[in-house]
């Protein structure tokens, strides 16, 4: 007789009759580890104190925002008739290209109105970002979401996955793809190399480029596996890749321009707030 396997409760624990569930503590747990790295090395490099503090309140309304919108605007089917859906963001529905578009709008906005240079706060935060992306991921894993395709228990086994993993990738009597955790992995060891490139000093903007480009590469791969992609109109070309693709042409374009004309004379390391 086969064991039943019961899903991991998505419910953290109770605040009387409030729910505090785990994809948001993991978010939030994501969050200030991304924000205290980002506030250490803001402080060493010579910003002004709780910058990153101060961009955080902004950036992540905005990014909230940004996600909603990117993912209504091509699910727009689902919603032109019904369009109090648009604020249900309770009920699912962001995507996290349209976050880092609306954090990076933010950011360019903060920078110039506080006279920094944006290309040194966003070199700064780039391993914070992914490694709050790398955390968030397992928010997913909770929600049994993100997912793959159709795989066997063997699959999983030959991955030599622990078995909590194993189990909460059974969903509704099927095995899939762990791709939160292929993203969390490759997400991770962009922490890894974004952290030395900092010893290396890069010109100017290049660690937050290379994060750029190191993330899409990996969601490139990673987005073939998924279940729930944006589509194209009637298309099977997936959303995510082909942005994905496009911010690897225009971040190694611009790492390649910015040195050839001189746009980055200015290292890493330099603790000047101008750009």
């Amino acid at each position: 007789m086969e064991t039943e396997i019961v899903p991991l409760d998505r419910v953290a624990f109770q605040l009387g009759p409030i729910s505090i569930y785990w994809y948001g503590v993991i978010i939030a747990t994501g969050v200030l580890l991304a924000l205290i790295l980002a506030n250490r090395e803001g402080k060493r490099l010579g910003l002004p104190k709780d910058t990153f503090t101060d961009l955080l309140m902004w950036a992540v309304p905005f990014a909230i925002i940004g996600a909603r919108a990117y993912y209504v605007i091509f699910e727009w089917d689902a919603y032109k008739n019904n369009p109090s859906k648009i604020f249900a963001i309770w009920e699912g529905g962001i995507a996290i290209h349209g976050a880092l578009i609306g954090a990076v709008i933010t950011a360019i906005v903060f920078a110039r109105l506080k006279g920094l240079s944006f290309w040194k706060l966003a070199d700064i935060a780039a391993p914070s970002v992914l490694l709050g992306q790398a955390i968030g991921r397992w928010g997913n894993f909770m929600n049994q979401e993100a997912h793959g395709g159709p795989v066997t228990r063997e699959f999983l086994e030959g991955l030599m996955l622990p078995d909590f993993i194993i189990n909460q990738m059974y969903i509704d009597g099927t095995y899939y793809h762990p791709t939160f955790l292929y993203e969390s992995l490759w997400s991770f060891a962009g922490v890894i190399l974004l952290l030395l490139l900092r010893k290396v000093s890069l010109r100017r903007g290049e660690i937050f480029l290379t994060y750029a480009i190191w993330y899409s590469i990996g969601r490139l791969f990673i987005e073939g596996l998924r279940t729930d992609s944006l589509l194209v109109g009637d298309t099977s070309i997936r959303i995510a890749q082909v942005v994905s693709v496009l911010i690897i042409v225009i971040g190694t374009t611009l790492i390649i321009i910015r040195r050839k004309r001189g746009y980055s004379k200015k290292r890493y390391a330099d603790k000047s707030n101008k750009s």
